[in-house]
């Protein structure tokens, strides 16, 4: 589970490159809206995603799962923050889906950087864009360990 923790200035810096570098492997045919993610790890590896969409719409996956799901299938379960980059301004919020899972992962404190077209950004967390969360610890067993 993440923790809150401040980033130093180069970890911001690389998780803001990648999550922008990752928009480039984008498959998005049909909304043409690119969203890239980049997740930091607290073992300090960064991890990114990228939307991939479906002509089956709802099958599509958002950048955010695909980070998330890339890090818990190579064994990562413990993240310092997220960043998510689009081509739009302001930046785009994680969807509710991706709230929620990203919840499953992510304390209320969990950061969660949002980057624009520019590369300028606002911060908020896990807590402020999903208040009264329902997370693992509402569960008898908490979660996966």
């Amino acid at each position: 589970m993440a923790s809150s923790s401040t980033l130093s200035a180069q970890e911001l810096e690389t998780l803001s490159t990648k999550a922008i570098a990752a928009k480039a492997s984008a498959y998005c045919p049909y909304s043409k809206f690119r969203v890239g993610a980049c997740l930091l790890t607290h073992s300090g590896e960064f991890i990114q995603g990228a939307n991939v969409e479906n002509a089956s719409f709802p099958v599509g996956t958002c950048a955010e799962r695909v980070a998330f799901g890339t890090a818990v299938v190579a064994g990562h379960q413990n993240f310092k923050a997220i960043a998510v980059a689009t081509d739009i301004s302001p930046p785009a919020s994680p969807c509710g889906m991706c709230r929620q899972y990203m919840r499953e992962f992510a304390t209320p404190s969990f950061p969660i950087y949002m980057y624009d077209k520019d590369g300028n950004y606002t911060v908020t967390t896990m807590g402020e864009i999903l208040p009264n969360s329902f997370g693992p610890d509402d569960l008898d067993g908490g979660g996966s360990s």
